[in-house]
């Protein structure tokens, strides 16, 4: 798997990062929603075992390696311009818009 970045989604990861170490895991997020699951985004300190780390530069990803098979080879993270969200899509489908980041580090 591969996320593409622009310019300004490049420089809204690094203001959530805030200076400070941290990985980026997307998921699908089931917990308490009662559905197939809310696209998220979160900064975690280090990925758990069960995560794959499928991208390091410029910012590490990771996602379980459960629902791997639940993304595309090639996706976009495109930060909305006028609103603290990110939109996550590939040639063949939008995954999630009105996608936030939550810092889960300690």
């Amino acid at each position: 798997m591969h996320i593409e970045l622009d310019p300004l989604t490049l420089s809204r990861l690094e203001d959530h990062l805030a200076g400070k170490p941290g990985v980026f895991k997307i998921f699908y997020d089931t917990e308490d929603c009662g559905c197939n699951g809310v696209l998220a985004i979160q900064i975690v300190d280090e990925p758990l075992a069960t995560d794959i780390r499928f991208q390091e530069e410029p910012y590490p990803f990771v996602c379980d390696r459960q629902q791997e098979s639940l993304f595309d080879d090639v996706m976009r993270l495109q930060a909305e311009e006028n609103y603290p969200s990110f939109k996550v899509s590939s040639d063949s489908t939008l995954f999630g818009s009105n996608v936030r980041v939550t810092d889960k580090r300690q």
